[in-house]
Parts: structure tokens; C-alpha cells; sequence
């Protein structure tokens, strides 16, 4: 039977790669045998990539030794480690290091040469890459192929040909080009036909024929109930199965289906690291991001959606893992000085739509191809920074807050909530109006839509106002784990930011605060942090909402908001730990600062 390929089941959170990655330095260079194995999964568990926050992990484990990992301020030692594998009764602890490694070898970033790890120039790359990985993920993507030598489950008999990244690209675009030959919009591909058809796309030449069947398969929905177009799709989805395995086997076809799902949710989420594709539709279509057309097209014309072939597993993975091949097919002066001129365009677009200084243009014509490399680099980022400032334009009518509003109300029903917290936090941020600067710190593709969740190590989003500065902290966890991922980071980001920056705040905004991190916060707040006392308000969504909400009565009533206002609202409630001893009661009595706060401005 065929197989579906995925890009990794072992690491579902992109950035956490480079946190693997990162822990396995001390391993370089070393023997790849069972102790090392071992050694790296205690690596792993040791800098809290592994178990920490999980409740399953912690069955079986005594109290002491499950305090000792909630409390990140506190290393756990060798014996630690040693204990919790016996206590966990591991068999095979060595296999759960080769199943760790597996996505970094998959991928480039690490080889194992002559039995040794070796961390690959692309994969020092993805470490030094602390904050946008979309570069190096790109590179990596545009080779992996199936078959490969280095891979076992796609055996090289005739049954798989592909490049999985750029045949996914390739099969938005003949989608789109269809549509648009039909007369129809071009919207790319939804994600229930991702998940169907990008996995299963198993040979470059069933690109064409998996996109017509994919406009074939909505114009069989069309005109159609919601629950007539349910049953199209469902027996559509397990004929495919069926002709893809070559089975009637239900059990079989069931977990094909799962599976397809999973590695399609997967997929783009690695995927839109590199910026190629965008999501549209209220998150329901993925799309290519047509700023990157003339990249997209080279990769086409130059046929990077088919598979090489490589006369063993060495050459497949000196290849993989050698940052300067390919040569990207835009590297040439022509397509580059394209891309420059189409990036800078956008940019005096943008900065004529909002009344900035235009940017001057430079000569391109004798730039080399590494000038023009940095060129469109430095547009890119200068593209960035107009489109937060056009970021804070849009967020100001009252339109755009009722909007964000009802999307936080709703924010479980949304999919990827953990990443629209962050951007609906930080459209809500820009439209309390007179920030200097809203800052997040989430990766964005070029539509300056984040495509993951701020890495790990920094705030999520930073603010800079006249008369302080701030930042926000936001997490859709509510039980133990809040406190486990939140607590003591939190602080940390905080003080940090404290060292840089003058009369230094912080916002924490979950769905509920848990005791836990309730009276880690009161500590803060009243005891302090390391040496010194920190502000620290904690709100849940329904009490950042009701900040929108009385922002909203404000503009309505033609009243001015300032960030004087929010700065006594945190005040207050950082203030009010000093006078409630018990942290539950403290968090409970932020609602009637914040009711009390509300009524002071709007009448």
C-alpha cells in the first residue's frame, strides 16, 4: 500500500526544532552509539523540551521531583534524571533519542558522519536564527524528496517521485489557474483539501490530475445543503482513500483519513515558515503569497517539484545538509533585480497610502547578486515596519475593534487560537491609539500575517508609550500547565525587558488566571523578582474584551483614550497585591478594579 508523507510527528511545533537542536550541542561530535542516545533524550528532558507540563509524564513521579521541573529557575541534575527514567520504568530509552533526533536528520540539520553527530552548516544557521527560521526551513523543504536513501519508507520501486514543498506549491497553482480559466476567483485550496490531497500527493505527475479533481469535487458541492455537501465530501474522501491504498480495508481507510488530517495541519504550519504560502478566507484557504510569485515561478520553470536521484544514503545527505545547494533558481540578476523592484514598490505604496517619506531609490542596475540579496532584504524589513504602522491605522475605527472584539469572544471556535491571541492582543494594543510602537514578536510573512507564535526566550509582544513601556504576555492555557509555561517566563521576560527599558510594565492575558500562576504574580508584585518588585497585571480574555469594549463607548462617545489610562489600570491592579495577602482574592478582585476603571472613563 502507498503512503502518506508528513513532515514530522515528533516536534508538531516548528520553533521547537531549534530547540532541539540547540540541545544536542553538548553530543557534537560525539559517537552516535546507545549511551549517547540516552544521553541526548536526557538532554531533552534536563532543558524541560521533554515531559515538562505533561501531565502524563508526571504520572508516576514523587512530588518533589515534579516541583523540581515546574520551577525553571532550578536545574534538573543527572540524578534527577536518572531517577525519573526509573521511576517511569523505561524499556528502549535509547530508541526515544534515535526518534528525537529523526526530525533534524530528516531535514539537514544534523548528520551522523562515521557514527559521529555533526551539526550541518544549515542547521548552525537554524540556531543562530533566534527569532524568523523562515529562510533556512525554506532551503530544507525545497530538497527533501521522496524517495530519498536516507528513508526506508518510501522505497525507491516506482510508487513516489516528489518534492512534497514545491509540489504543494505547484498544486495551489494549477488549482487557481483552473478557477481562474473557469471564470472563477482564484482562492487557492482549502484546508480540508490540503489535508486530502498535499499528503497524498505522492508523484509530481498527479499534480494536474489531483487539481482538477479538486474543482471537480467543489462543483459537485455547489448549490448543495450544508449537510448534502458533508456527505459529497465524506464518500468523495473514502473512494480516494480507497484508490490511493488499494484496499477496502476500513480500518486501513480510517487511518489514512486521520492521518491525512494531522499531516496536513502539520504540514502547513512547517509550510508557511517560508513565507511562500498565506492563509485567507478567515484561515479556511491556503493560498501562494503572490510576493513571492517570481520565486514561486522559478521554482516551477525549473522543475524542483520533481525528485533527484542520489546513488546512496551519503550523497542524498551531504546534499540535504550543505546550505549552499541548491543554487536557488532566482539567484540570477534578472529575477533578483524583479523581486527588488516588485518589494519596493510595495513599499512606496504603502508609504504614499499612509503619508510617509517615500523610500529613495537605489540604482539596482550595477548591484551584484549579493547586493541585490540584501537589497530585497532590507526592503523586506523596511516593508515590515510600514505595515505595523498600517497596522495601527486599521486598527482605529470602531469598526475594527467591534471586529476584535467578537473574535476574542469567540476565540475557542477559532482555529490556531494560541497564535490569534497574540495578533488579536496586538491589533487590540494598537488600538488603544497612542503607542509609539506595538511590537510583536511573532514571525510574518509578507502579508505581515504572523506565521507562528513568538519564540521562546523573549516577550510575546513589546510597547512603547511616552510615559512607560510594557509588555504583554499572552497563553490560551488554563489548568497547571499555565503556571508550568507561564509563570516564572513571564517574570523573567519582564525583568529583561526592565534592563533595557525605563518604568517597565506587564499585561499577562489567559482565559483564566490559575492560582498557581496567580500567586506567582502576587510574589512578584509584593515580594518581587530576584532582588526587586515587578509590575504585573494579570487579565483574563473576558477583561481585556471589557478594556476593548469601554476603548470602544470612548470613541463612540468622541472621547480620547490614552496610554496614561491603561498605565493606572495596571497600577492599580499590580498595586492592589499589597494590600490582598491571598492571591485567589486578589486575582478575583482585579474584575472590580477593572468595573470601577471602565465607569471612571466612559462617564
Amino acid at each position: 500500500m502507498l503512503k502518506a508523507w508528513s513532515i514530522t510527528t515528533t516536534v508538531r511545533n516548528p520553533e521547537r526544532l531549534r530547540d532541539f537542536l540547540v540541545a544536542l550541542k553538548p553530543l557534537e561530535n560525539k559517537t552516535w552509539d546507545d549511551a549517547n542516545q540516552e544521553n541526548y533524550q536526557k538532554l531533552l528532558i534536563k532543558n524541560r523540551l521533554y515531559g515538562f507540563g505533561n501531565t502524563q509524564f508526571y504520572n508516576g513521579l514523587t512530588s518533589d521531583i515534579v516541583k523540581l521541573i515546574n520551577d525553571t529557575d532550578r536545574e534538573i541534575d543527572d540524578n534527577t534524571i536518572d531517577e525519573i527514567i526509573k521511576l517511569k520504568n523505561y524499556t528502549e530509552f535509547a530508541m526515544r533519542g534515535r526518534q528525537s533526533i529523526n526530525p533534524l536528520t530528516k531535514f539537514g540539520f544534523v548528520v551522523i558522519d562515521n557514527g559521529a553527530v555533526k551539526i550541518t552548516e544549515l542547521g548552525k544557521k537554524l540556531i543562530a536564527s533566534e527569532k524568523d527560521a523562515g529562510d533556512v526551513f525554506l532551503k530544507s523543504f525545497i530538497k527533501w524528496q521522496i524517495p530519498n536513501p536516507a528513508s526506508n519508507d518510501f522505497p525507491d520501486e516506482g510508487n513516489y517521485d516528489v518534492v512534497p514543498f514545491v509540489a504543494t506549491l505547484k498544486l495551489i497553482s494549477e488549482v487557481n489557474r483552473i478557477e481562474t480559466e473557469k471564470g472563477n476567483n482564484a482562492v487557492g485550496i482549502s484546508k480540508r483539501e490540503f489535508s486530502l490531497f498535499a499528503p497524498s500527493l505522492v508523484k509530481y505527475v498527479d499534480i494536474e490530475n489531483y487539481a482538477e479533481q479538486i474543482v471537480k469535487l467543489r462543483a459537485l458541492q455547489k448549490g448543495k445543503t450544508k449537510q448534502e455537501r458533508k456527505e459529497i465530501r465524506d464518500n468523495y474522501r473514502k473512494q480516494f482513500s480507497t484508490n490511493f491504498l488499494g484496499t477496502s480495508n476500513q480500518v486501513a481507510i480510517n487511518k489514512l483519513l486521520k492521518n491525512l488530517k494531522d499531516y496536513g495541519d502539520n504540514a502547513i504550519r512547517y509550510f508557511r515558515l517560508t513565507k511562500f504560502i498565506r492563509i485567507r478566507g478567515n484561515g479556511f484557504y491556503i493560498d501562494l503569497e503572490p510576493n513571492r510569485h517570481t520565486e514561486t515561478e522559478a521554482l516551477f520553470e525549473s522543475e524542483f517539484y520533481k525528485s533527484k536521484h542520489f546513488a546512496d544514503k551519503d550523497e542524498y545527505v551531504a546534499y540535504m545538509s550543505n546550505d549552499s545547494l541548491p543554487v536557488l533558481p532566482w539567484q540570477t540578476k534578472d529575477k533578483l533585480s524583479k523581486i527588488a523592484s516588485n518589494v519596493y514598490n510595495d513599499v512606496i505604496e504603502l508609504q504614499n497610502n499612509l503619508g510617509l517619506t517615500a523610500e529613495s531609490k537605489k540604482d539596482i542596475s550595477e548591484m551584484s547578486e549579493n547586493d541585490l540579496t540584501s537589497y530585497i532584504k532590507n526592503l523586506r524589513e523596511i516593508r515590515k515596519e510600514v505595515q505595523e504602522k498600517d497596522n495601527h491605522i486599521k486598527a482605529q475605527p470602531v469598526s475594527s475593534i467591534t471586529q476584535y472584539i467578537e473574535q476574542l469572544e469567540n476565540i475557542f471556535d477559532l482555529e490556531n487560537r494560541a497564535l490569534m491571541l497574540e495578533y488579536l492582543s496586538t491589533m487590540g494594543l494598537h488600538a488603544l491609539n497612542d503607542a509609539k510602537e506595538i511590537k510583536p514578536n511573532y514571525p510574518v510573512g509578507d502579508d505581515n500575517e504572523p506565521t507562528s507564535t513568538a519564540p521562546g526566550g523573549m516577550a510575546d509582544i513589546e510597547c512603547f508609550y511616552n510615559n512607560f513601556n510594557m509588555i504583554c504576555e499572552v497563553t490560551m492555557l488554563n489548568g497547571r500547565d499555565q503556571w508550568f509555561n507561564e509563570g516564572q517566563p513571564v517574570m523573567r521576560h519582564l525583568r529583561d525587558f526592565e534592563n533595557s527599558h525605563d518604568n517597565a510594565y506587564c499585561i499577562f492575558i489567559a482565559p483564566t488566571i490559575h492560582t498557581d500562576s496567580a500567586e506567582t504574580f502576587h510574589i512578584a508584585n509584593t515580594v518581587g523578582y530576584k532582588g526587586s518588585k515587578q509590575k504585573i497585571a494579570p487579565l483574563t480574555i473576558k477583561q481585556f474584551v471589557e478594556l476593548l469594549k469601554t476603548l470602544k463607548q470612548m470613541r463612540e462617545a468622541n472621547k480620547k483614550f490614552t496610554h496614561d489610562n491603561l498605565k493606572i489600570l495596571i497600577n492599580d491592579i499590580a498595586d492592589s497585591a499589597n494590600s490582598i495577602s491571598n492571591s485567589d482574592d486578589w486575582v478575583a478582585n482585579t474584575q472590580n478594579i477593572v468595573n470601577s476603571w471602565a465607569v471612571s472613563l466612559v462617564n
